[in-house]
């Protein structure tokens, strides 16, 4: 009998850490684990939260029963979402030069924030061929693949300072001034940095801006928490915001994502924004065009019922004030829980400085445990966090905050 060979030449790749990290919990059968891995909103019961205004959105459209509701929408998505994706992400309010600005964005509909991002990738890589993307240090773990994935080279820029647990700003800066090349890409998280949970603030956003317009560099935004960190989807914009209006001679993109803001995680919804400079807007339509010859060849089109909530919810001025009072609710509920735990460690008098936790902001917090007492956290206390020392703070709860704050109480006193 011949032998069978194959032509494949594969290799085992390294699992997602989050995705095993939140299997590793699903099986532990400890009446306390805790898990600080996965970065989805929680209750304090622990449990996921559809928003109530989701809910409503939800009834409304299945009384409606569109008969369209299941058929297949355009290449470039749902005709009435690209528009209120795009005036929420960048927020032009009826101003006297609206119809300008918005004449120099190109809009679609994606797979979610992963999808953007990973257009935005691909279609940057066919048509600008940049050199080098210049990734923050540390960043989300996803960004590596996509853009490998992309062929294209990818830099790191400082961005976390481990001794002060502060933002690098100095270090970022010094990296990008000395060794970034006009054309390269800079990945930006427009706010609550993952993992870090730590921004720049408006007047280091105004630097950024400026020596990347100097230098001719690319900003790339990756806006996957807009409303959900602040509470305001306004404030979490404002980087968004300024690059593209104080700098219309700069091209930009932006990967958008409702996962977060309104709990849609499992529906995929997302938009992918390419920002055109004043003088080239005359090419937005052929910049559509393109990232549509991508999403064919890819997936055709994007996902339709998460995108109908969210059109509902932003063409009925009722609703978007729920939704408004929704985020209010996540995002302070984060803030409390950053709080509780900063206060346990502090009654503690847990060695070493807990300050960072609430300055941090958003979903994550780079907490500085290290690799040891990580694993020591979840061997001994089956609290499930990433190596890095990640945690997300969702996960922490009334019920179970005193608990976690004395495990890594005593991590940090006996492991090393």
């Amino acid at each position: 009998m011949a032998k069978v060979t194959t032509r494949l030449n594969v290799a085992p790749v390294p699992p997602d850490e989050i995705f095993a990290l939140n299997h590793a919990f699903g099986i532990d059968t400890h009446p306390q684990k805790v898990s600080l891995g996965v970065g989805v909103y929680r209750t304090d019961d622990g449990k996921p939260w559809p928003l109530p205004v989701v809910q409503k959105a939800e009834k409304e459209l299945e009384a409606a029963s569109d008969a369209f509701r299941h058929e297949y929408t355009a290449i470039e998505g749902d005709a009435p979402f690209l528009p209120m994706a795009r005036d929420l992400m960048f927020g032009f309010e009826g101003k006297p030069s609206e119809e300008e600005a918005k004449a120099r964005i190109a809009t679609v509909q994606t797979v979610a924030g992963t999808g953007a991002n990973h257009l935005g990738a691909l279609f940057l890589a066919h048509h600008m061929k940049p050199r080098t993307v210049w990734l923050s240090n540390p960043s989300w773990a996803n960004h590596m693949t996509i853009w490998e994935l992309a062929g294209i080279p990818r830099k790191t820029y400082p961005y976390y300072h481990a001794s002060t647990r502060a933002f690098d700003f100095d270090g970022m800066m010094s990296s990008l001034e000395n060794d970034a090349e006009e054309g390269d890409v800079v990945l930006l998280h427009a706010c609550a940095h993952n993992p870090t949970g730590l921004d720049p603030n408006k007047e280091q956003w105004i630097a950024i801006a400026e020596l990347c317009e100097r230098k001719k560099l690319f900003p790339f935004f990756d806006s996957a928490y807009q409303g959900f960190a602040s509470g305001s989807v306004e404030e979490d914009a404002w980087a968004v915001r300024y690059f593209f209006t104080a700098k219309p001679d700069m091209e930009m993109c932006v990967a958008q994502s409702f996962s977060k803001n309104f709990g849609l995680y499992g529906d995929r919804v997302g938009a992918f924004h390419y920002v055109t400079n004043r003088a080239s807007s005359s090419l937005r339509d052929v910049v559509v065009n393109n990232l549509c010859h991508l999403i064919r060849g890819e997936f055709s089109m994007g996902p339709r019922a998460g995108t109908a909530i969210v059109k509902k919810v932003l063409s009925d001025e009722a609703l978007v004030k729920e939704w408004h009072a929704d985020l209010k609710v996540m995002s302070s509920r984060i803030r409390s829980m950053r709080e509780a735990l900063y206060a346990e460690l502090v009654r503690l008098q847990t060695p070493g400085t807990w300050e960072h936790i609430v300055q941090q902001n958003g979903m994550f917090s780079y907490t500085g445990l290290t690799l040891k007492q990580v694993y020591a956290l979840k061997d001994q206390y089956h609290i499930y966090l990433l190596k890095s020392g990640r945690a997300s703070i969702s996960g922490l709860s009334k019920k179970n905050v005193a608990y976690v704050a004395q495990a890594i109480d005593d991590v940090v006193r006996n492991v090393n």
